[in-house]
Order: structure tokens, then sequence, then C-alpha cells
């Protein structure tokens, strides 16, 4: 199946490497206010933390598809021990009022309202669905620090469920799933290879252009790409980094 058939753009424009750069942020509380990739083996094993909860806030009209993150739940149980389970606490908040956001504004945001932090044996991230476009176009996730990522729904809402699009399912499953794999390490961002398939041209991320952790070149023609065929999944090597840090 061809790169273009297969891949949507996922556009991360802070490919990893830019994105871990912007953690040097004030936080509420410094176990989830660290570098990108940080907690990868806090995420994956059950040493430290048993159960993980998803606080996810979105801003009015953006709203989280509701098959996308049941794929999240799915995905996220077939990689991390987590024996008490995997929550997701969705609640709206307040309209950002800008016409783009930067990181800044996503960090100002969360600092505001996040509620949900490392607790016990319990490992939280956050989640922000952003009711704006991030300051440079085509952008449609960033996981931004080591508990923490946006969604940028206005943006994924756009590119989605019209003609010539992908549905708003499959996009917002496939930038929800890549994100969190940074959060888990991915690609040798706090999870280390078994095997080198790093793409060195494109900071953080898997060689294999058929996997979920490939960086597919941003475009201008994002809107018209449709994604055909099932839904990305992560390949034998990015599975084999998981594990090797104590990931199923």
């Amino acid at each position: 199946m061809k790169m273009r058939n297969y891949l949507l753009l996922f556009s991360l424009l802070l490919s990893l490497t830019q994105c871990s750069k912007s953690d040097a942020v004030n936080g509420t509380n410094s176990a989830n206010n660290q570098t990108l990739g940080t907690s990868a083996n806090d995420f994956l094993s059950s040493n430290k933390f048993t159960s993980l909860t998803i606080q996810l806030q979105y801003m009015p009209g953006f709203a989280p598809d509701a098959t996308a993150l049941n794929n999240l739940t799915n995905f996220l149980n077939s990689l991390l021990n987590k024996p008490e389970g995997i929550s997701i606490i969705q609640t709206p908040i307040a309209a950002s009022g800008k016409a783009s956001l930067s990181i800044d504004d996503i960090v100002k945001i969360e600092n505001t309202n996040r509620t949900a932090f490392n607790n016990g044996k319990n490992i939280a991230v956050y989640v922000l669905y952003a009711d704006a476009p991030f300051t440079q176009n085509n952008v449609l996730g960033i996981a931004y620090k080591n508990t923490s990522l946006v969604i940028f729904a206005a943006t994924i809402n756009a590119n989605s469920g019209g003609l010539n699009q992908t549905s708003r399912t499959k996009l917002e499953t496939v930038v929800t799933e890549h994100e969190f794999g940074h959060l888990l390490g991915l690609t040798d961002l706090g999870t280390k290879m078994v095997t080198p398939h790093k793409d060195a041209a494109n900071g953080s991320h898997c060689n294999n252009t058929n996997c979920l952790m490939y960086y597919a070149s941003q475009t201008t023609m994002i809107g018209g790409l449709i994604l055909t065929g099932p839904i990305p999944t992560l390949d034998a090597n990015c599975r084999a980094d998981l594990q090797a840090n104590g990931g199923k």
C-alpha cells in the first residue's frame, strides 16, 4: 500500500526534539513538569504506577470523538502494564479566545486548568482538545511534556469528515495514539531502541513508512489526503522497544 494512501500527515511541527525544548516551563507539580519521554518507563511498567488517569479537557464545540477515545483506551491497554486500570475523565473548559495557540499559550491553559497529577500508585496525563490551530500551519497534535499533550481539534475537524477527507474518527485516533507514543518514549526518546529504526532526518520518529510513529512530511494538501485501509499501528521495532522498557 502506498505511503500516501496509508498515512495521514501528522505534521508534528515540533518533531519531538523540538517538543522537548519547550519543557522549560513553570508547572504546579514537578513530577508532571519534566522533559518529554522522562516518564516512559512509569507509563509502561507497573513498578511505580499501577493505574493511569487521563484528564481530558476540551473547549466548547470540540469534545473528543467517542470512538476515537475507545480506540485510544484499547491502544493503551495493549501496551501498558496498569493492572488497576486506565480511566479518562472528560471536562469542558472555557474557550481560548484566540485565533491560534502557541506552546506558551497551551502551557498557561494547562497550568490554569489541570487538577490531575501523579498521586500514590496512579500516574496522570493531561490532554487538551484545543479550539484554535497551532501558530504554525497543519499541526494536528503535540506531546510537549512528560505527561502533557495537546490535540488541535479545530484543525482535525477542518480536515476530516468532508468530501475526499478521512473520517474524523480515523484522524483523531491516529493523532492521539501517535502523541501518546511519544509520551511512551518513541522513538528513542526515553525508550531505547532494541534495533536501530529512528528516522534521523525527522527527529524522534520511526523510519518505517507503515508505522504509527512514522513522521509524514507536512503538506498544504492535508485536507485532501485520504486515509484508506486500517488505522496505522506500531511496527515490530516500536513494540519491541516498549516491551524492553517495561511494556506488554
